[in-house]
């Protein structure tokens, strides 16, 4: 079974910013993650990164903001959505960005 795609969306937020999603279901866990989804999400403002949540082979399930990198315990990819949308949400705030 090869990887299938879930979710694959690029969404303008402004005309400065988009978020773009990308889910895949796939037939093993990318180690060390232990669940079947393979996923990068990432919110870019003035074309830099500021926020992403990814997991890859080797680092499992972790977010990045401008400054950190930490681990994300991940719990269905419907909890991932909503928490990505908290932290774009959030970062729009504490930033004054719309």
């Amino acid at each position: 079974m090869e990887a299938h795609p879930l979710i694959r969306r690029r969404v303008a937020i402004a005309a400065d910013a988009f978020v773009e999603v990308m889910i895949w279901q796939v037939p093993a866990p990318v180690i060390p993650s232990t669940h079947l989804f393979k996923y990068r999400l990432a919110y870019v403002v003035d074309d830099r990164c500021v926020l992403r949540y990814d997991n890859e082979r080797g680092k499992g399930d972790h977010r990045h903001t401008e400054t950190t990198e930490e681990p994300y315990v991940f719990l269905t990819p419907d909890r991932l959505m909503s928490d990505f949308d908290a932290d774009v949400a959030r970062w729009n705030h504490e930033n004054r960005h719309p």
